[in-house]
């Protein structure tokens, strides 16, 4: 469910992405000194955007210095931290844990089961400081995983829940600008979960998971696609005219690259994969 909220590198100046990079190695950064390598495992770029959006509307006291990391060992990388960055970061871990936990009881995902162990006492403490957050996050995975036992189909119910808690994640602070974040967040859950499905329907399809589009056919055909492309396109405008509403300067740039380009760079990329797909199909069928 994560890596949907991510720049159109091609379409980024240079000095934006060496920014956007920055806050991405600074909550990775963040992570580890924090909560350990367990946690900085669950690094996403999704949390890396909110960790921009709210630097820009709030303009936190920030520093960039340089360092080395073992992924880099031999070049230091510039790492943005400040308290958006790590509010991004106990947001991450509140919600890598819920999701290693629903995979644990859906899938008996050993893996999951072991990293939700290893963030267990973070979690705790987390769930304390934030509990509006967590409850969103506990309540609206838990009837995730009822829809999806459910088998139910219903577009706007299903993808909602994600927006539900990516909703609360997004508010950080009790302000005039709440609603907005509120919004914004919300559209950008839907968004994120339909194309998380869309992504995955051919493999939940062979391995008989749960996908809220299993029924339709093939939803990358001609006939389909353009139906499902129009229902992200309006979660994706929601979304924008929320952000367009914050008095937001710093990383405006960066963050509307995001929001008008980067958001559909998988969704172009899963179009085209199945393209071939399609056509390595009929190359075999000819052969035949």
């Amino acid at each position: 469910m994560f890596g949907y909220i991510y720049v159109n590198e091609q379409e980024l100046k240079l000095k934006d992405y060496t920014a956007y990079r920055s806050f991405y190695c600074g909550l990775c950064r963040n992570l580890h000194q924090r909560y350990g390598r367990t946690a900085q495992m669950m690094l996403n770029y999704d949390l890396t955007f909110l960790a921009i959006l709210l630097t820009g509307l709030y303009e936190p006291e920030t520093k960039a210095e340089e360092y080395r990391c073992i992924p880099h060992p031999f070049q230091k990388h510039r790492m943005t931290e400040n308290e958006a960055v790590a509010y991004a970061a106990d947001m991450t871990v509140l919600l890598s844990y819920q999701k290693m936990q629903d995979d644990w009881k859906d899938e008996k995902s050993v893996p999951g089961f072991a990293v939700s162990m290893l963030l267990r006492k973070d979690y705790q403490k987390l769930m304390e400081q934030y509990p509006r957050q967590g409850r969103a996050i506990e309540e609206n995975i838990r009837l995730l995983s009822e829809a999806e036992q459910q088998n139910q189909k219903d577009i706007d119910y299903v993808s909602g829940l994600t927006g539900r808690f990516l909703a609360e994640i997004f508010v950080w602070k009790d302000d005039i600008w709440q609603e907005e974040l509120r919004n914004m967040g919300f559209y950008l859950g839907k968004f994120v979960y339909l194309m998380d499905a869309l992504e995955d329907v051919e493999k939940d399809r062979k391995k008989g998971n749960y996908n809220l589009f299993l029924e339709s056919g093939e939803v990358w055909s001609k006939e389909q696609a353009p139906k499902y492309k129009e229902i992200l396109t309006a979660m994706a405008a929601e979304a924008a005219r929320s952000f367009e509403r914050l008095p937001i300067i710093t990383c405006a740039d960066i963050l509307r690259n995001i929001l008008y380009s980067g958001v559909w760079c998988r969704y172009l990329m899963v179009g085209e994969r199945e393209r071939q797909r399609k056509e390595k199909v009929m190359d075999q069928r000819r052969q035949k």
